[in-house]
């Protein structure tokens, strides 16, 4: 037994570390479920929690001129949520600052102008080297289309936690291609 495993043994026993896998590198990660996020409002939001559902993961802004998407989202998670559907949002300030408020300013506006109940995480950088690790990830995955190119950059992540493509701010969310592929990943 190397000393890494057996320090690792003892640490498990003595109950200092999870026994949550120690994850390998970002782009060995096998699925989109293995990743965390912190609720916009507080408290965690681990993506394992929607392991067997279809999650359409969106990068979205306060400010910026594809902001009315949110409307859309919103309709796509009506209609398919009870068919194990989920919709998240990231709020990101990475392109242009458009999303700048607090957790508070964002909640309030999702809500106040777009009547957002969809589950929204923390604001968190999606590019860079800062990039929170599920878009490290997808980046892994996908390659250069993995990167979001501007707010509202959506990704699809079928119900076994693998990545099934990305589609740009340009799609919006009732685009048949977009809704295509929801239908056709949605758990049966």
């Amino acid at each position: 037994m190397t000393i890494k495993i057996w320090l690792r043994s003892a640490a498990l026993s003595l109950g200092m570390i999870s026994t949550k896998p120690i994850p390998t590198a970002v782009a060995e990660m096998d699925s989109g479920f293995d990743f965390d996020f912190q609720a916009l409002q507080g408290g965690d939001l681990p993506l394992d929690a929607y392991r067997g559902k279809t999650v359409l993961v969106v990068n979205v802004a306060s400010k910026c001129g594809f902001t009315p998407q949110y409307k859309g989202l919103q309709a796509l998670w009506r209609k398919y949520r009870d068919r194990g559907f989920v919709l998240l949002g990231v709020p990101s300030n990475d392109f242009g600052a458009q999303e700048p408020g607090t957790a508070a300013e964002i909640a309030q506006f999702c809500t106040a102008n777009y009547n957002v109940d969809f589950p929204l995480t923390a604001k968190v950088p999606v590019t860079g080297s800062k990039a929170h690790p599920f878009y490290k990830w997808l980046e892994a995955k996908l390659g250069d289309e993995g990167r979001p190119r501007w707010n509202f950059h959506k990704y699809l992540i079928a119900p076994d936690g693998h990545v099934i493509g990305g589609f740009s701010s340009r799609v919006a969310p009732d685009d048949p291609k977009l809704v295509q592929a929801i239908e056709a990943n949605l758990p049966h």
